[in-house]
């Protein structure tokens, strides 16, 4: 089920909806500044296994989890101190930051013994935001790949493509229209004091 919606003027019944989809454990698809996704919210009952499903090759990667402020972040990473002045300049933007899960979300991400780790992401698009707020969650996200939708690499992906190949799947796909993404994200990882760049990307560099 594809819902158009206006980035600028965003209908709050649709994100209502989409919010209660993923309350009861559902799969909502929508395009980021960085790629299309799929989000569910961890926490709710088999919702992180049906993003197993996609994952395919990437199954050993951490999560990425949207998250709307530091605060909600806080609940499912620890970050030290001293990296929020540094995060605080850098978003919302195109980076990925991983740190060290917390207990409340290790429980539910069935991480292995030596990876206690989750990559947080704050997308600076409105609706997005909005969603997150809305939901008042944070949402474990998946990248829609080509070849998840049998297409080749140089095809734009639209969402009538995704819901042709994955729509009985997805519960809902949000279509705010025209998008450009901007390309992968930076990836920086924080271990005790040091940060590590794993990706250069979108994002400028620390």
């Amino acid at each position: 089920m594809i819902e158009y919606i206006i980035p600028n003027n965003i209908d709050d019944r649709v994100i209502a909806k989409a919010s209660k989809l993923l309350s009861e454990g559902g799969v909502v698809c929508f395009p980021t500044d960085t790629n299309w996704i799929l989000a569910v919210d961890p926490f709710s009952k088999n919702s992180l296994e049906k993003l197993h499903k996609y994952k395919g090759e990437e199954k050993s990667k951490h999560f990425s989890l949207l998250c709307d402020s530091f605060s909600r972040a806080s609940e499912v990473a620890v970050i030290p101190d001293s990296c929020y002045k540094l995060l605080r300049n850098k978003v919302p933007g195109h980076y990925t930051f991983i740190f060290e899960s917390t207990k409340k979300l290790g429980k539910v991400i069935k991480a292995s013994k030596t990876d206690r780790e989750v990559g947080l992401r704050f997308c600076p698009l409105d609706y997005v935001h909005k969603l997150l707020m809305t939901h008042d969650q944070v949402l474990a996200s998946t990248n829609i790949t080509k070849e998840m939708l049998g297409m080749n690499e140089s095809d734009d992906i639209y969402s009538y493509l995704i819901e042709e190949k994955l729509g009985h799947q997805i519960d809902m796909i949000l279509d705010p229209g025209e998008y450009d993404f901007v390309g992968p994200s930076t990836i920086y990882r924080f271990v005790s004091d040091e940060i590590q760049l794993v990706r250069e990307g979108s994002g400028k560099l620390i």
